[in-house]
């Protein structure tokens, strides 16, 4: 069972990749098969790695536009 679930307002996303570098599980990437609005890559989680997450919020804290929500199981 997953402790955390992550999601992302994947058009406000600007694909700086922040996000991907302190996440410790490391499950958050960019989706290169698509952009959004803006022309970026968004960062997600593949739903291989759903489950991965441990819900520590990091990645959400380091989010300089608030793309990111954490919710705690």
């Amino acid at each position: 069972m997953a402790k955390g679930m992550v999601t992302f307002n994947s058009d406000r996303c600007k694909g700086c990749e922040l996000c991907v570098s302190v996440c410790p599980v490391k499950i958050i990437e960019l989706d290169r098969s698509t952009t959004n609005s803006k022309g970026y890559n968004p960062a997600h989680v593949s739903e291989a790695n759903k489950d991965k997450c441990i819900g520590c919020a990091q990645c959400g804290l380091m989010c300089p536009d608030s793309v990111i929500t954490v919710e705690r199981n």
